[in-house]
């Protein structure tokens, strides 16, 4: 069960945003994860708990940031229930999308259990909800996917096979990297491990 900490910052001007404190695991019916999230000063900033089915479909999320509550899952395309701070209102979003996003490096491995890409897929379209710091307001978004390498690298605890994504932004145009290896987002814009106490888990 790999248990770290990843430090979060703005992409752009790289500003501190905080540490998200996580733990996750494959499982007999998919993989999850959870984490709580910290402020740059240390104060508790909200939670991520996230379960993907054996196909890479999210059928349980649950967030907590700045009293806003969201919890969602895949259901005719991807459904959600978003709750105020004073808990009076809830809201309901459905959206023909793939999957789920957000700033939390959890979306990033779900979806590429979901995409399951490989190197001669090429570019894959796909459609996601995500939800936006601080208030977990929903935007739709379509992004491009493609492997472009899968390096495995000896380590003292066995091979480890790092894969590097290319995530292009349909609206903008604008294109980033991301490196994975199992379960563990290695480095992504706005996202650095900074702790890592167990090897990314090597799924099937």
């Amino acid at each position: 069960m790999p248990r770290g900490r990843y430090s979060l910052h703005d992409p752009h001007d790289h500003t501190p945003l905080g540490e998200e404190h996580f733990h996750c695991a494959p499982g007999p019916s998919g993989w999850r994860y959870v984490a709580q999230r910290t402020t740059p000063s240390g104060d508790h900033a909200g939670s991520v708990d996230l379960a993907l089915d054996d196909l890479g479909r999210p059928i349980r999320l649950e967030l907590h940031a700045g009293g806003w509550q969201v919890r969602g899952a895949a259901l005719d395309g991807v459904t959600w229930v978003r709750t105020d701070p004073a808990g009076s209102h809830a809201t309901e979003g459905n959206v023909r999308a793939h999957a789920f996003s957000g700033s939390s490096p959890a979306f990033l491995v779900a979806l590429t259990r979901l995409l399951r890409l490989t190197p001669h897929s090429g570019p894959t379209r796909v459609r996601l909800v995500t939800f936006t710091d601080p208030v977990l307001a929903p935007l739709t978004v379509d992004q491009s996917w493609a492997l472009v390498n899968s390096e495995t690298h000896t380590t003292d605890n066995g091979p480890l096979t790092v894969d590097e994504y290319q995530v292009s932004a349909l609206d903008t145009g604008e294109r980033h990297t991301v490196h994975i290896a199992g379960d563990v987002v290695l480095a992504a814009p706005g996202v650095e491990l900074e702790d890592l106490q167990t090897p990314p888990s090597v799924f099937p």
